[in-house]
């Protein structure tokens, strides 16, 4: 009776294996990170003079939050010194020590931003080999 049984149940199909999608070559997962991080910072450069001229009001005090964002967008303000332009990067009107500390946190928050969208690399499974 198992005999028969055996006889009756169909052979498994054959699965094709499927290729392993093609990883990017370091050169070009460099040249496309370079692209993004290029076009992100014209992006901010050009919206960072727009605002500044619109936005930026010479009397106002600027606080600790206002240094903060400014030292944020300090380095946004590149593209647009390199084109010609003058975009204020420091407001010259501010409470002093709580302005200053406030703009080097957001430069360093900035940095290790950009430092850690730059030059992280996912990291592989122990378990897996490639």
């Amino acid at each position: 009776m198992l005999c028969r049984m055996a006889e009756s149940v169909p052979e498994p199909m054959a699965i094709p294996p499927v290729a392993a999608p093609a990883r990017l070559s370091k050169a070009k997962f460099i040249a496309i990170k370079i692209i993004a991080l290029t076009a992100l910072t014209l992006v901010l450069g050009f919206a960072q003079g727009w605002a500044s001229s619109r936005l930026y009001k010479p009397d106002h005090v600027a606080g600790f939050y206002m240094g903060l964002l400014h030292g944020m967008l300090m380095p946004a303000a590149l593209p647009g010194i390199l084109m010609g332009q003058d975009p204020p990067i420091y407001a010259p009107n501010n409470s002093g020590r709580l302005y200053n500390m406030g703009y080097i946190f957001g430069i360093n928050t900035c940095g290790t931003i950009f430092f850690g969208v730059a030059f992280w690399q996912p990291r592989r499974r122990r378990g897996c080999k490639s």
